[in-house]
């Protein structure tokens, strides 16, 4: 890495000049960074806000799943089989599904390499479990940390060998250039965080063949969010240089602690606990589910249930399913305004005149699972204690005792399926920019369990692959990466000037409009939607975009990054109620995580009222056919397309050809 200083206009500005600037500090983006340096590369550079922050390192559940290939037990398995199942669950490429199968093992056996504590038994076996949408025991756990236990490991690697990172960074634009008929990135620019008063704003330039782009998902966004609060996300970087997002409709939401942040998945559910509602005061409370179920032992079967099927999924609405829980808790918080909290003090009550808690009104899956786990206990506090002792600690040790009180909670923005649109090498149709880790697109809609962190791990190790072997040149000389960025570093730089200049005549304040964006898109762009909604509020996403552009103020220099910050959530926000609409347009109905209320659908749903009813989409539908992309044109307007899934590839695994093209260098194109 070569550090100089360049003059643009009237200023200097630092500047870094590498092969490959990585944007974050995920598991992902530590990932690529990491094998770029196995295969030679030194010219890299990693650059986030703070180094152990964001989704990877903050973010859990009971037993966060990493999914890879079977690799135990007599079950046959195979990277065709994975890629099926990954394909399986729609809106994925099969090109893409094959990569990640494929490279799910070595990925594994790597992160095995580095120490993550994945468990085996004596002779070496990694066992596995069943996760959601899988056919295979696939999935294995290190405990409720496995992300953050990942991160760590390639933060020490990444020290260990010395390769560059610089903290307290924000990136807030990237540097396109345009040159016989295609777009590329030459460069990024930065915010230095502790230097926002100086005459140059704080603005660092970045002059780089490559950027990896590992900022994780669109937490910023949502008002109901799980993702931790040091997660924010940066896709608007992408939107506004025009990189196609897709599938930006396929968020995944779900039951989650709000106080602290947090997955209430497996052992939380299964264990039944009571759920309550109050007041906004805390008073009038009420066992508002005994309203959507018939008796106890419906009841209590979806409720233990939510502990597999933790994400919202309107196919498990139907007989009193799991989902029930979601929309009734949906209905007290969002519709009613009310409060609602987990008890695990306490056990439930159902309806009718067998509405008290007893083991042998249980479903048979659920007594039988606590049978076996000793847990038949008598509170949902001892039954935890007993088959996840750490699930207990882990809110003890961020001042919730759940023996002493209840946790509030509400359905939940989690992890978002789409993002950036590329291809096998996880190259977005911008040249040399690589979306790593859940920014990229590609996760489908029915993912299973665990895939995103597999997708992260094979993703970057492509990217990096590609580059390395594609991509390895020199960066060009400060003087000619001036030429190619003066008019966009001009244009960031007057922005900031701008909202400086902006706060002598009080315009947008930067928290006001992210008020107003996460409240827009958990009412309308959630688990609950429908076109009339999505309409008006499309135009008001628009409307705010166009506002934070002209009108974003703020008082001091130092609080320019909230100010960046909140122009990109809402450029992301607009391109995401933009997708939505275009989707419901077209016919698009109810899938993966969220319900699309239809007067004349032929499923009730009695949670959210009398006349809610909603419809299954169906393989044939025309949006079931094809992957929705969203991009900006060059005059700034959005456009939508819909693009042909592509099959698994039939592949040609004829040794001797496989061999002659490996030697060729067709195995990296």
């Amino acid at each position: 890495m070569a550090k100089t200083e360049v003059r643009i206009g009237s200023a200097r500005y630092p500047l870094h000049s590498v092969n490959t600037l990585v944007i974050g500090s995920g598991a992902a983006a530590l990932n690529a960074a990491l094998v770029l340096h196995d295969l030679g590369e030194r010219r890299i550079l990693i650059v986030t806000e703070r180094l152990g922050s964001g989704t990877s390192h903050d973010a859990g559940s009971d037993k966060q799943t990493y999914y890879k290939a079977a690799v135990a037990g007599s079950a046959p398995d195979s990277p065709l089989e994975m890629a099926r199942d990954l394909f399986a669950g729609g809106s994925m490429h099969g090109d893409i599904a094959l990569c990640e199968a494929l490279g799910s093992l070595p990925a594994f056996f790597r992160l095995t390499a580095l120490g993550i504590p994945f468990p085996r038994d004596r002779y070496g076996a990694y066992a596995g479990y069943q996760t959601d949408h899988d056919h295979r025991q696939r999935a294995t756990s290190a405990g409720p940390l496995t992300s953050r236990l990942m991160v760590e490991a390639f933060a020490r690697e990444v020290r260990r060998r010395r390769i560059p990172i610089l903290e307290r960074h924000q990136v807030v634009g990237l540097i396109p250039r345009d040159e016989n008929g295609t777009r590329r990135v030459v460069g990024a620019v930065a915010l230095d965080l502790r230097a926002t008063g100086r005459k140059s704003r704080g603005l660092v330039l970045f002059n780089a063949v490559n950027v990896i782009l590992g900022s994780g998902g669109p937490a910023g966004i949502y008002q109901d969010s799980v993702y931790p609060e040091s997660q924010s996300g940066s896709h608007g970087l992408a939107f506004e240089i025009g990189a196609p997002g897709c599938n930006l409709t396929e968020s995944q939401f779900g039951i989650a602690s709000v106080k602290f942040r947090w997955n209430l998945s497996g052992t939380y559910q299964q264990v039944i606990p009571r759920y309550f509602s109050t007041d906004r005061r805390g008073r009038d409370e009420k066992e508002f589910l005994a309203e959507g179920f018939p008796d106890f032992a419906k009841l209590a079967r979806a409720v233990f249930l939510k502990g597999y099927q933790w994400p919202f999924d309107p196919r498990k609405i139907a007989d009193h399913g799991s989902s029930n829980v979601d929309l009734l808790v949906h209905r007290e918080t969002v519709l009613l305004g009310r409060r609602v909290f987990l008890d695990f003090r306490r056990n439930p009550e159902g309806a009718g005149p067998k509405a008290t808690f007893d083991f042998d009104r249980l479903d048979p899956e659920a007594r039988d699972y606590l049978a076996r786990s000793g847990a038949l206990l008598p509170t949902p506090v001892e039954r935890l204690r007993k088959m996840n002792p750490p699930a207990i600690e882990l809110f003890l040790s961020h001042g919730i005792d759940l023996e002493r009180e209840p946790l509030e909670i509400r359905v939940c923005a989690q992890h978002n399926n789409g993002g950036l649109a590329a291809n096998i090498w996880w190259e977005s149709e911008i040249a040399r920019l690589f979306p790593v880790g859940e920014v990229n697109g590609s996760h489908g809609v029915y993912r299973p369990g665990g895939s995103a962190l597999n997708s992260g791990q094979v993703g970057s190790a492509r990217a990096a692959r590609f580059i390395a072997r594609n991509n390895a040149s020199a960066p060009p000389s400060p003087a000619v990466f001036a030429s190619w960025a003066e008019t966009r570093v001009a244009e960031i730089r007057d922005r900031a000037e701008r909202m400086l200049a902006g706060g002598k005549k009080r315009g947008l304040d930067p928290e006001k409009a992210l008020r107003e964006i996460r409240r827009r898109m958990t009412a309308a762009g959630a688990q609950v939607r429908d076109l009339l909604t999505i309409d008006r509020t499309r135009g008001e996403a628009w409307s705010l975009y166009r506002r934070s552009l002209a009108s974003l103020s703020v008082s001091s220099a130092d609080k320019l990054p909230a100010a960046f910050r909140a122009l990109d959530h809402a450029l992301t926000a607009a391109m995401y109620l933009e997708a939505i609409r275009e989707y419901l347009k077209q016919g698009g109905r109810s899938r993966g995580s969220y319900l699309v209320l239809d007067p004349e659908g032929g499923h009730n749903v009695p949670a959210l009222g009398p006349n809610a009813a909603f419809s299954p989409a169906g393989p044939d539908d025309f949006p079931s056919r094809r992957i929705l992309q969203v991009r900006l044109d060059d005059s700034g307007r959005p456009e939508t397309r819909w693009t042909d899934i592509r099959p698994i590839p039939e592949t040609d695994l004829w040794f001797e050809n496989v061999w002659s093209e490996f030697r060729a260098g067709g195995a990296d194109r």
